[in-house]
């Protein structure tokens, strides 16, 4: 008992390695923790410093061009390049677009006017002939043959008329000396009268063997361009066979059938009414290539109402044969031509809530907005009627970089047109009556801050 009692509370010596590794423990973890947030506060000092050393060399800095600094620098004063163009006065022609088909002047199918056999083919599929060339030779020689008849019954009627006239002469001369009674001798005349019609028959059924033999010639009735043959040599044809023996299409001249919205046809009745020629001019499918050009000839006498749209019928010379039946093309009609306007790029208008604006260059380095009123719209040019006068310099490319009193150093486009040597216009362009944006997102002007250009 005295033993086992004798160190009630002393250590257990088990325990000693245990209650020595704690508190070293705890002292790691707080190096640890120590350690780490040391670093994180390292990374966020270089992350701060460098961003604000790269701001704080502006766009000078190679790479530092972009959208959001041309804005900061306009706004704090740096020189911003922009492309400019020179606005012009003129004249820009206002076009009516529309969807139309190519449709041959002429379109005749050939055919035989005679029975018989087709013995010889003088075209090649494709091949353009002029009228009255000669086409198919059908087998003549049943019409010769009713010729020959024909003409073998005239000599026997004539010769038959001769002896009755002779007879004629004598009945007369015998009734003068009162031989013969007045009704031998008319009886004698009315013989020489049946004869006279015979010999006319006999002549009209040789006209008919002649004229058989001609249409035993088939020959091109219009001049224009050949399809497909429908028959071969020595094919049996027929006056009554319904195909025929060949197409021909007219293609010089050849029409243009189009349609245009219904709102846009007193404009169009009004100049045909006063005789102008309307000039029409023909673009490929992707409108972007003109094919030919040609005249209004006529409108349609009435307005489609499931598309309110009226038809009108163009007619073209196509003398390079361009211009094919059922082909599709882009018509665009001529309607009229705006005078004296102030003519700029179509990509330096912008558009703001208060309307449509450019930039204009002042003194030669300073971007000034200028509201203005746009006229009319055609392909890549914009006729203003207010706002702008001729020779000023708008900014026509860097606008999403300015603002009202941006300094900019103004550069001209490589291989500049001026502002009136457009190109013809496309449907999707042409039919814009206010100015077109390009994909950027312009700045709205600033309240009082534009020039009052007029």
């Amino acid at each position: 008992m005295g033993h086992l009692n004798a160190n009630p509370a002393g250590p257990d010596p088990s325990d000693e390695p245990r209650l020595g590794r704690e508190p070293g423990s705890k002292g790691h973890r707080w190096l640890w923790i120590v350690g780490l947030a040391v670093l994180i506060a390292i990374g966020v000092w270089y992350f701060r410093g460098s961003h604000a050393s790269t701001e704080a060399q502006g766009p000078g800095t190679h790479g530092g061009g972009g959208k959001g600094q041309g804005r900061q620098g306009g706004a704090a004063g740096f020189v911003v390049p922009v492309v400019v163009a020179k606005a012009e006065r003129g004249d820009l022609p206002v076009y009516f677009n529309g969807l139309g088909t190519v449709t041959a002047f002429n379109t005749v199918t050939v055919r035989s006017r005679v029975d018989g056999q087709i013995t010889k083919i003088n075209f090649k599929e494709g091949q353009s002939v002029r009228q009255g060339e000669d086409l198919v030779d059908i087998d003549s020689r049943p019409f010769q043959v009713q010729l020959e008849q024909a003409e073998g019954q005239l000599a026997k009627d004539q010769a038959q008329l001769r002896d009755v006239q002779v007879n004629y002469e004598r009945f007369q001369l015998l009734y003068k000396e009162g031989v013969i009674p007045k009704q031998q001798v008319d009886t004698q005349g009315s013989q020489v009268g049946q004869f006279e019609g015979s010999i006319k028959a006999d002549q009209g059924a040789i006209d008919s063997a002649k004229l058989q033999i001609v249409y035993s010639h088939v020959t091109a009735p219009i001049s224009g361009r050949i399809g497909l043959r429908l028959v071969d040599i020595g094919n049996i044809v027929h006056a009554t066979d319904a195909n025929g023996l060949l197409v021909i299409t007219q293609l010089q001249p050849i029409a243009v059938i189009f349609s245009l919205p219904q709102d846009e046809l007193p404009q169009v009745a009004s100049k045909l009414q006063k005789g102008d020629q309307l000039i029409v001019e023909a673009y490929d499918r992707a409108d972007t290539s003109k094919i030919e050009s040609g005249k209004l000839l006529t409108i349609d006498n009435q307005i489609d109402t499931s598309t309110g749209t009226y038809k009108l019928k163009a007619v073209f010379n196509n003398d390079r044969n361009l211009l094919f039946p059922n082909q599709f093309v882009n018509v665009h009609l001529l309607a009229d031509i705006k005078k004296n306007l102030v003519i700029v790029p179509s990509s330096a208008i912008q558009r703001g809530p208060q309307g449509t604006y450019v930039y204009v260059v002042q003194n030669g380095d300073t971007a000034k907005i200028q509201p203005v009123t746009i006229a009319q719209t055609t392909a890549d040019s914009v006729g203003l009627s207010a706002g702008l006068n001729a020779g000023d310099l708008v900014v026509v490319d860097g606008q999403d970089k300015l603002q009202d009193g941006s300094k900019v150093t103004p550069t001209s486009p490589p291989n500049a047109q001026s502002a009136t040597g457009a190109q013809q216009p496309s449907s999707q362009q042409s039919n814009t009556k206010t100015g077109a944006i390009g994909g950027r997102r312009p700045q709205a002007p600033q309240p009082n801050s534009s020039t009052g250009k007029h």
